[in-house]
């Protein structure tokens, strides 16, 4: 019992140390971002799949047409078999300006975003794209920075923006999650690109080579985290995906816990899908590519296994319970979690420039609160993935609902 305990402690450190250490680099590599004007800005087109997406497309278009980019910009609505108004807008916003495109897309399966986007990449011909969700509302120089970056980095397929939340004061559930993003998107992005010179695609606000693409063969249509799993083919064909933190754009995040739990309930069994393939695929531990592998474990499973043994370091520490083997009391190891994951928030609040007292409150409870929904999300992920693939049935896309 005492070897399974000390591997657990061991264990339990190096996150502890793996997370603070890409803090600390993320921190640095935002502070030493730089920008200088390339002298030719080659032709870039805008995807934008969208399926029943009324209630907020005005907003989008409104903020695709104030896009300041030098070159020639395209943007293409894809619209999926939509059953509300989004097909009038696109179309009302086409005989404004004449680079936005109404695409109606055929029917088709399996149903999603990235069969959505194989679609627009047919019909688009610019050799650099750019990914935005219907619900966004880039900053004006988006992919006039994403462009930059692409074409400055040696070997890069492309460039990865910063996902900011549009609604964040809607309610606590959305401040939490726009404070994850802050960790996530902004810390733990720049630190691996600092560190390992490995980013990863967020399914919005990205930009991509379309030869990279095509190489790859397009997206794989069964998959639902579909960001992620072109990020390990890409990564394991040596292309580069550099971080840009001041390309920013704004969208809706879940404002019900139901909401969240539909939407997170897709992104974990889509890393799930992910997960399989990596463990069939020799390429996806090798070079950069084991980043992303341990990346995805350590944020789908590893950092629930540590959530839960904090849960019972907290429990048998408050019991006084100790060992001839453990000098420390085994609550300390409680409390480091704890420390290093409000120190991760309260760092991205600095260099966001979000500090605020209600934002530290918020911080403060995140632990104990939003953090424990990603228990409920594994169990219920890997549940329903393993009786669907038990049961061969492919999982449909499950589109977030709109406000």
């Amino acid at each position: 019992m005492i070897y399974v305990l000390i591997v657990i402690m061991i264990f339990f450190w190096i996150m502890l140390l793996f997370y603070s250490v890409l803090t600390i680099a993320g921190a640095l590599d935002r502070s030493r971002q730089t920008f200088a004007e390339i002298g030719h800005y080659p032709p870039v087109d805008v995807l934008i799949p969208a399926h029943n997406e009324g209630v907020v497309m005005r907003r989008t278009l409104e903020a695709m047409a104030s896009l300041k980019y030098p070159g020639d910009l395209h943007v293409y609505v894809l619209n999926d078999n939509s059953e509300d108004e989004t097909g009038e807008i696109a179309e009302e916003f086409a005989g404004v300006y004449r680079y936005i495109h109404h695409i109606d897309v055929p029917p088709g399966t399996p149903k999603g975003k990235s069969r959505v986007l194989n679609y627009g990449l047919s019909i688009s011909k610019s050799p650099y794209f750019v990914i935005f969700d219907a619900d966004n509302q880039p900053e004006s120089e988006s992919v006039k920075l994403l462009v930059n970056k692409a074409e400055t980095t040696e070997h890069a397929a492309g460039a990865v923006g910063y996902v900011k939340t549009l609604n964040m004061n809607r309610n606590w559930l959305t401040r939490m999650i726009g404070l994850e993003f802050q960790v996530h998107q902004l810390m733990m992005q720049s630190g691996r690109w600092m560190l390992f010179k490995t980013g990863s695609l967020t399914g919005t606000n990205m930009l991509l080579k379309r030869e990279v693409i095509e190489e790859l063969g397009g997206y794989d249509p069964h998959a639902l985290a579909e960001d992620a799993e072109l990020t390990m083919r890409i990564s394991s064909r040596g292309w580069l995906l550099p971080i840009v933190p001041d390309a920013r754009t704004w969208e809706q995040e879940p404002e019900t816990v139901k909401t969240l739990v539909k939407q997170r309930t897709r992104w974990f069994q889509g890393n799930i899908y992910l997960l399989e393939k990596a463990l069939l695929s020799k390429s996806s531990w090798q070079r950069r590519t084991i980043v992303h592998s341990l990346h995805h474990l350590s944020v789908y499973l590893l950092f629930v296994i540590l959530l839960s043994i904090s849960h019972i370091w907290l429990i048998v520490g408050l019991f006084g319970w100790s060992s001839n083997y453990i000098e420390s009391p085994l609550i300390m190891f409680w409390y480091m979690s704890y420390v290093v994951y409000t120190v991760q928030q309260a760092s991205a609040m600095v260099f966001d420039k979000t500090v605020s007292v209600y934002n530290s409150f918020i911080s403060v409870i995140m632990y104990f609160t939003y953090s424990q929904v990603f228990l409920i999300l594994l169990i219920r992920s890997l549940f329903q993935y393993i009786r669907n693939r038990r049961g061969k049935k492919q999982v449909e896309w499950d589109k977030t609902i709109r406000f």
